[in-house]
């Protein structure tokens, strides 16, 4: 028995759990209440793709006469090889069972439907793949040819990572979904039911919590919500999560309240626990609440009256997955882009460096919200204590960081924690491409197991970025993404068109810089989505001024995406194909002198951007100016010392030989004997174990005591050879 069942109804991801509820329960922790969390997405697949399951599927579409394309009566001709192998995929999947790749990949053994239609023109990439992942791409095609049966044949609403989506999206009024929720239980909807019945009879909670972060979650959420209201009234039910915290702050339905009891915004912890309290002390009349939706005398009312402030982030406690099935996650691999394989290819440990965003000013983002306006870093040793805390409770070292934005600086002290530690992991997260991200910080967090970054060039024009306000350029741009590319960090750029203003020569001239980047070999990923307006953005707060005009329904229910006419009258929706479609060829490394006007069907400008644009921009002057506040921190091992003598013009002096070796090469230099043995010491005081880094100015000045001209020394050939091996600048 638990106070607390909490929840992620379906769907998310296959290959790792949304984190939310693992945040909760290591809060709840620190607080000794006691809770048990699912993931009802991940326990819904497994039952869904089952022989037990499918058996049932196959029956079903034949006796309903739901099988009419050519596809799925091609399926269910083959139902019987389907059965024999859907058991071991998963299981394969689950990495279980490694050396079934080799019978995946052998011609003929898996039965192939539409989704196998794409290997003609993927076959070329398979050759930079392992047998392992083009095994994972071809079970993941196999499921999705199961996935399209069941759309098809079973439950239209059926997807990997959401469920009815389209319920959830633009519900400015809670009729639709309210009156789906009254038809009968769908298949998936009947499976969803069978296994909160069976956790709800263990756990006997006195409260069940739905984390709901997207409108894929939706409709699963409010369907158990019905469910347990009618069949255990007396629990309480609460909603909480992203899709709460950024669509229903105008929630005015009473109907919602049939199905939950509490729907509390922004951060969790304080709010759940003074529900806690309410619930497991119902006799109390002063009951305190923090932004929380409740119905009070038959009208919603939003309750704020708690006094105590939300909890600092180094007192919410450690994410806590125990309960959940971490060994049953299923990797898929979409070998389209390589940063979606990251996400669905691996399970990871999530965490978050810093609450909100330490930039906060970007004028499509929520930056009115409070899980972006208020900007709160957790310490780096109070964060890797956390990793090593996950490590040891999960048994996985990767990491990923689920930040709007990783500042720097805090990065930088992660970095250098990690490495104090001998800590081996592997970890990634998002960042804005600011010029702080210098050639030595890349290389340090390459060094502490950083492995890619995700971030923002947005539109690539620089009026546009001025406009959105993201503080970069797009000549930044392309020299942090050359620094992270040159320290072996995968760069992923989430790109944008269709941003008010925008002009067709500016989304074409954006294209042109993308093609470079990617030409040029500094961006390895990227993903092109259309421009959307949120209503807690500054567009979405000041529409007139950015030239679009809103398209303002009633709220009764969820407030967020809004429908807008742009008065350019430009029809952004028609490039989003030929922009897709150079995209994959780009980051397959081809399609570069494919003229532009080829990816698209309609006539377009021609690019006014220099062809030798990024390549100008990554031309770069040395710079002979180092802060005196600048760390110096040595990531090499100490040299093996050997005295030589050198002689000329009959005169001999003595030169210190330095031999430095690391993972993959033997480095050598010389330096006269005074100034070797210098440095050597010097080495032995930059190393990240110490307890102090220590700065330029303190190096400079030491150098001075002993020898002239720290300048010459510093820009040596020597030194520059060494500052390549591992001494940076921080």
């Amino acid at each position: 028995m638990k106070d607390i069942l909490l929840i992620t109804p379906p769907f998310t991801q296959l290959n790792t759990p949304y984190p939310a509820t693992a945040y909760l329960k290591g809060f709840l922790n620190t607080k000794n209440i006691s809770s048990f969390q699912i993931d009802l997405g991940i326990e819904v697949i497994l039952d869904l793709f089952s022989k037990n399951q499918f058996e049932k599927i196959f029956q079903y579409a034949y006796e309903n006469n739901t099988i009419t394309s050519e596809n799925c009566q091609r399926i269910y001709a083959l139902k019987q090889v389907y059965l024999n192998t859907i058991n071991p995929i998963i299981a394969f999947l689950q990495d279980k069972n490694p050396t079934f790749a080799r019978q995946i990949c052998t011609d003929g053994f898996l039965p192939e439907a539409s989704r196998f239609q794409e290997l003609d023109e993927l076959d070329w990439a398979f050759g930079e793949m392992g047998l392992q992942d083009k095994a994972k791409h071809l079970a993941t095609l196999y499921l999705e040819d199961l996935s399209d049966f069941i759309v098809e044949c079973i439950d239209a609403n059926f997807g990997f990572s959401r469920y009815a989506e389209r319920l959830g999206r633009s519900a400015n009024s809670f009729d639709e979904l309210y009156e789906k929720l009254q038809e009968e239980l769908t298949y998936i909807d009947q499976l969803t039911i069978a296994i909160i019945e069976n956790h709800i009879k263990t756990i006997q909670p006195k409260l069940v919590c739905f984390s709901i972060p997207f409108p894929g979650n939706l409709y699963s959420g409010f369907r158990c919500a019905q469910y347990i209201k009618k069949h255990y009234p007396a629990i309480k039910i609460g909603m909480g999560g992203g899709f709460a915290n950024t669509e229903l702050r105008s929630l005015a339905d009473k109907r919602v309240f049939e199905f939950f009891d509490y729907i509390t915004l922004d951060d969790g912890e304080l709010p759940i626990e003074l529900v806690v309290k309410a619930v497991t002390n119902e006799t109390a009349s002063d009951h305190e609440y923090k932004r929380t939706f409740l119905l009070e005398n038959g009208e919603v009312t939003y309750l704020n009256t708690a006094k105590q402030a939300d909890y600092k982030q180094s007192d919410v406690g450690t994410p806590d997955y125990t309960d959940l099935l971490l060994d049953q996650y299923i990797s898929v691999i979409e070998i389209a882009n390589p940063m979606h394989s990251l996400w669905s290819d691996g399970r990871w440990n999530k965490l978050t460096m810093a609450h909100g965003c330490y930039w906060g000013k970007c004028t499509f983002c929520d930056i009115s919200l409070d899980y972006i306006k208020i900007y709160e870093p957790v310490a780096a040793k109070l964060l890797v204590d956390r990793m090593e805390t996950l490590i040891t409770q999960t048994g996985e070292n990767g990491f990923h960081f689920v930040d709007e934005a990783a500042p720097p600086s805090l990065m930088k002290a992660l970095a250098i924690e990690i490495l104090k530690r001998n800590l081996i992991v592997t970890w990634w997260t998002n960042i804005r491409f600011e010029k702080n991200f210098t050639t030595d910080l890349c290389k340090l967090l390459k060094a502490s197991g950083c492995i890619a970054v995700s971030g923002g060039l947005e539109v690539a024009s620089d009026r546009l970025l001025k406009l959105i306000d993201k503080g970069v350029t797009v000549a930044q741009v392309a020299q942090v993404t050359r620094n992270f590319t040159e320290a072996n960090i995968m760069v992923h750029s989430y790109l944008m068109y269709g941003y008010p203003t925008q002009t067709v020569q500016e989304t074409v001239d954006s294209l042109e810089m993308v093609r470079q980047l990617f030409e040029i070999g500094v961006l390895q990923s990227g993903f092109w989505h259309q421009f959307a307006l949120t209503a807690h953005s500054p567009v979405g707060i000041n529409p007139s001024e950015y030239g679009i005009i809103p398209d303002i329904k009633e709220i009764t229910f969820a407030n967020n995406d809004i429908d807008f006419t742009d008065t350019t009258g430009i029809d952004h929706t028609q490039f989003s194909y030929g922009l897709k479609k150079s995209l994959f060829n780009y980051m397959h490394g081809i399609g570069f002198e494919t003229a532009l006007q080829e990816w698209f069907d309609f006539k377009i400008p021609k690019s006014q951007i220099a062809k030798n644009f990024i390549e100008n921009c990554l031309e770069t002057q040395v710079d002979l100016s180092t802060k005196a506040s600048a760390k110096i921190l040595w990531l090499g091992s100490l040299p093996q010392l050997e005295v030589t003598t050198k002689t000329k013009r009959g005169q001999s002096w003595e030169l210190l030989k330095m031999t430095f070796h690391d993972r993959k090469k033997v480095t050598t230099i010389s330096l006269e004997k005074e100034t070797g043995e210098w440095l050597y010491q010097q080495l032995e005081k930059l190393q990240v174990q110490e307890e102090r880094l220590i700065s330029f100015g303190a190096l400079k000045n030491d150098f001075e005591i002993h020898f002239e001209n720290f300048e010459l020394f510093w820009f040596s050939k020597p030194l520059q050879t060494l500052k390549e091996t591992g001494l940076l600048t921080l």
